[in-house]
């Protein structure tokens, strides 16, 4: 029988990928290492992009990608995640055309395709944004063994918890690795060009 301790550790480190995001503070802790089970992250979901398009994980096959869950009301992770993918696909270069990159947002209320279409406006232009119904945000989100839930602020506004990790996925849709974006663009960079 394992010790208790060394049944929890495969948990800790997927759980250390979840940012909580609060009017007072956020908490942003990185994984040291993959999911243990891995062939258990990822899967079917059912979107739509920010042209209005329907999208599933069979539209990301094929290709190297990336996963991102985030909301367009972020006020600091999302945008400097966002900001720093668009600097490894600048230091990529034309090599970048290759890799898919996915913004899922987890508020479907506010994150409609006009939305999503009008925030990544300013970021790389291949990064594709995701929305849905309620239903199919939440599905996408099992699939990846993420994270969710609205906290009510004052005046009726809201944020997001969510989970922060950038999934790194193969042309099979088989997760890879959490991205590891704090290091220099050129060095994540490197790290995708073995892959794409």
């Amino acid at each position: 029988m394992q010790p208790k301790s060394r049944i929890l550790v495969p948990l800790l480190a997927f759980a250390a990928g979840i940012v909580l995001l609060s009017a007072a503070a956020v908490i942003y802790l990185v994984p040291q290492s993959r999911p243990a089970a891995t062939s258990a992250v990822g899967g079917p979901f059912t979107l739509v992009n920010q042209d209005g398009k329907t999208v599933t994980e069979r539209d990301f096959a094929g290709a190297t990608h990336l996963m991102f869950f985030g909301f367009t009301h972020c006020p600091d992770v999302c945008p400097t995640t966002l900001q720093q993918i668009t600097d490894v696909l600048a230091a990529l270069g034309p090599k970048g055309d290759k890799l898919k990159v996915a913004f899922v947002t987890v508020d479907p209320e506010r994150d409609n395709p006009a939305a999503l279409k009008e925030y990544l406006s300013s970021f790389d232009p291949r990064i594709t944004g995701l929305t849905g119904t309620p239903e199919q945000v939440r599905a996408a989100l099992r699939a990846y063994r993420g994270y969710a839930k609205k906290v009510e602020g004052k005046d009726g506004d809201y944020v997001m918890e969510h989970t922060a990790l950038v999934y790194v996925m193969d042309a099979h849709n088989n997760f890879v690795s959490a991205l590891n974006l704090q290091r220099p663009p050129q060095e994540t960079a490197a790290e995708l060009t073995k892959r794409i």
